[in-house]
């Protein structure tokens, strides 16, 4: 069985989420989110309230056994970005992109 949640319009970049995604992939869920809670960048906190939801979902199926749930994927898609500027010298301006993330973790029940 698995087990799934989505987190959209996170306001946290793509890139540096990937970096932590790839950290607790294929753990066990106790483990990761002891590594998530204290990995000290914004996310991956995001990152374990992710992990947190999938596994409340996985309890309310019942038959699952939720010790036994292993980190079966992540998937972190870039979602729309904030367009802002910047005032710089003498007049002119620059661009900012601030970047949101969709976030998805799917947790199985199996071996780590």
């Amino acid at each position: 069985m698995e087990s799934k949640a989505i987190a959209k319009f996170q306001r946290v970049s793509p890139r540096k989420t990937r970096l932590v995604a790839k950290n607790v992939l294929g753990l066990g869920v106790e483990e990761a989110m002891n590594l998530l809670r204290f990995t000290p960048n914004k996310p991956a906190g995001v990152l374990f309230s992710v992990v947190k939801s999938a596994l409340a979902n996985a309890s309310q199926l019942g038959s699952i056994d939720v010790d036994a749930m292993v980190v079966k994927e992540i998937v972190v898609n870039e979602g729309p970005s904030w367009k802002r500027f910047m005032p710089r010298a003498q007049g002119r301006a620059t661009k900012i992109h601030k970047r949101t993330s969709h976030i998805t973790v799917i947790l199985a029940e199996g071996q780590e």
